[in-house]
């Protein structure tokens, strides 16, 4: 009987799952509730902008902005090289993912703007 039960229940939660997150995915929600995807999420929601020396690094590098986007979306925030409390605008370090861990991006992000300061290129 308590077979049967458990059973039941976990043919319902599967299927409740499927459910919610078909219903999510249409509402374009995302569960941005780590610390790195918080931080990330509030650098992308802000206009962007990008320094002289970051945009020569761009160009010199063939580091177009898609690139920059995916670090953004996908990245590690290094907490310890970045100064999220200096006022009035937070400082991160951001590092790329996979074919991207050899770009680093330095952002300064401000209530309104998220300025893109410097590209750091490691081999």
């Amino acid at each position: 009987m308590l077979l049967k039960r458990i059973g039941y229940f976990l043919i319902g939660a599967s299927i409740s799952s499927i459910g919610v997150y078909f219903f999510w995915q249409k509402k374009n929600a995302s569960f941005d509730y780590g610390m790195d995807a918080r931080t990330l999420k509030s650098i992308r929601i802000r206009k962007r902008s990008y320094t002289p020396e970051a945009k020569q690094i761009m160009e010199s590098s063939k580091i177009d902005s898609l690139k920059i986007e995916k670090i953004l979306n996908y990245g590690d925030v290094d907490f310890g090289k970045s100064n999220q409390r200096k006022k009035p605008c937070a400082e991160y370090y951001i590092t790329g993912k996979k074919e991207l861990k050899n770009i680093s991006l330095y952002v300064v992000r401000c209530d309104s703007i998220s300025t893109i300061q410097t590209i750091y290129l490691s081999k």
